[in-house]
């Protein structure tokens, strides 16, 4: 499932990095964190991966 918006991309980048061990889990804040609890490291690989070109910045309700 590919990312919706540019900040949804992000996020998913920064949970990726702490499952990896690469960042601490303590940094993560808002949807990052939801996402670090919530999704596999391969979820997380699939929104990260996203290509930005044509996203909004964030995706309007």
């Amino acid at each position: 499932m590919p990312a919706k918006s540019k900040a949804q991309q992000k996020a998913a980048g920064a949970a990726l990095s702490a499952k990896r061990g690469d960042s601490k889990k303590s940094d993560l804040q808002g949807a990052s964190k939801e996402m670090y609890d919530s999704m596999s490291e391969s979820e997380l690989e699939d929104f990260a991966s996203t290509k930005r070109k044509g996203k909004p910045e964030h995706k309007s309700a």
